[in-house]
């Protein structure tokens, strides 16, 4: 089904509107992968990964100038967003002493959201995978539930002030299973799987309290320098011609995106109660890709600030965190961090239009666009 047939399918469709009032917001509970990870991972992976990068300089040197476990030189967007409802930085779930009373992040760096033990029955990636998949994550929540509040009454009143994020999920789910050797096609048939995952999981804290969601949508693939040099193509109709980014992958995250758009509409009219807001990931990047210097970026929007060799100062064998691979000199005049993800200048644009702007709908502090 193509991109513009599948458009008119939603914007005809049965529409129920979201909630647009705004909110005091008194916690944030977090899901997501390396977008959102503040830290399990490297809790998580320690006894069985040897070397973390994400755990070394210059990891985290722009704001907390030390390592932190968050895959950026600063800040994510998650903590730009506790930054403005007030809040403290979300802790890590895996975090020791911390305090989870204003939330905690459940994200886990190379988090799937389909369960990890169906990528090893279907053969589906040849990678050893951490169990942190979306469910993974939802059992910790559950498991930190009754610590927060006891009855029905208590947990909804607790969590009436409460944010769920869910962040970016499915791009890993995409990435392994390409990584495994399935073409484009095939990993295509798994996009429903993935959107219905994710529902469901909207409904699971629907269930337990929650009323105010937010859920990410996916980068513009395409543009990733990881897939720019990995899936890199001889040919030029293959390319965007205004943007440098692969038209293919850019497809998978706009088809992922228009089917969980569509998710949500219909989890608006089953639950009109609750606030869901679609956080648009993709058009901000694709907007600092195609406009990069008037938002003040001023190297090439496709290049790595943390890399080494290659069209985008990103190879496979020499990544940001390994030794001799050196961060830029500065890396707020850069979009892409180290191949994979954003950098924290361009994680401060996303948020603020997640927040009041025009990349969420509705924003995360209500009000109309």
């Amino acid at each position: 089904m193509s991109i513009f047939l599948l458009s008119l399918i939603l914007f005809f469709s049965f529409h129920c509107h979201a909630r647009h009032d705004s909110n005091n917001y008194t916690s944030l509970f977090c899901f997501g992968n390396s977008y959102t990870d503040t830290g399990n991972y490297v809790v998580l992976a320690t006894p069985t990964v040897p070397e973390i990068w994400i755990n070394k300089l210059p990891y985290g040197e722009t704001f907390f100038h030390y390592p932190t476990g968050r895959c950026s030189d600063g800040r994510l967007i998650v903590d730009f967003i506790a930054q403005r409802l007030g809040l403290p930085l979300v802790p890590p779930y895996l975090g020791q002493n911390e305090s989870f009373l204003h939330g905690a992040n459940f994200a886990v760096a190379g988090a799937t959201t389909i369960e990890t033990a169906f990528f090893v029955k279907n053969n589906l990636t040849t990678i050893k995978l951490l169990n942190s998949s979306l469910n993974f994550q939802l059992g910790w929540f559950d498991e930190l539930k009754p610590s927060l509040c006891k009855s029905q009454k208590e947990c909804k009143a607790y969590f009436s002030g409460s944010l769920f994020l869910f962040g970016e999920f499915g791009a890993n789910d995409y990435t392994y299973i390409l990584q495994g050797g399935r073409s484009l096609h095939d990993v295509l048939a798994y996009v429903p799987k993935v959107i219905k995952t994710i529902s469901l999981a909207i409904e699971h804290v629907i269930s337990k309290g929650a009323v105010n969601i937010a859920v990410s949508g996916q980068l513009p693939t395409g543009c990733v320098p990881l897939y720019l040099t990995i899936h890199a193509s001889h040919h030029k109709h293959d390319y965007e011609e205004e943007t440098g980014c692969l038209k293919k992958y850019n497809y998978l995250a706009l088809y992922h995106n228009a089917l969980l758009e569509e998710s949500l509409k219909q989890l608006r009219c089953k639950y009109p109660l609750i606030k869901i807001i679609y956080a648009d990931y993709y058009m901000p990047v694709l907007k600092l890709v195609k406009s990069s210097k008037h938002y003040g970026f001023t190297k090439s929007p496709l290049r790595v600030c943390c890399g080494k060799g290659g069209r985008y100062n990103w190879n496979l064998t020499e990544i940001c965190g390994m030794p001799g691979v050196n961060a830029c000199e500065n890396p707020s005049t850069y979009v892409h961090w180290d191949g994979v993800h954003l950098t924290e200048s361009a994680h401060r644009y996303i948020a603020a239009g997640w927040l009041k702007g025009r990349y969420a709908d509705p924003p995360i502090l209500g009000g109309n666009h």
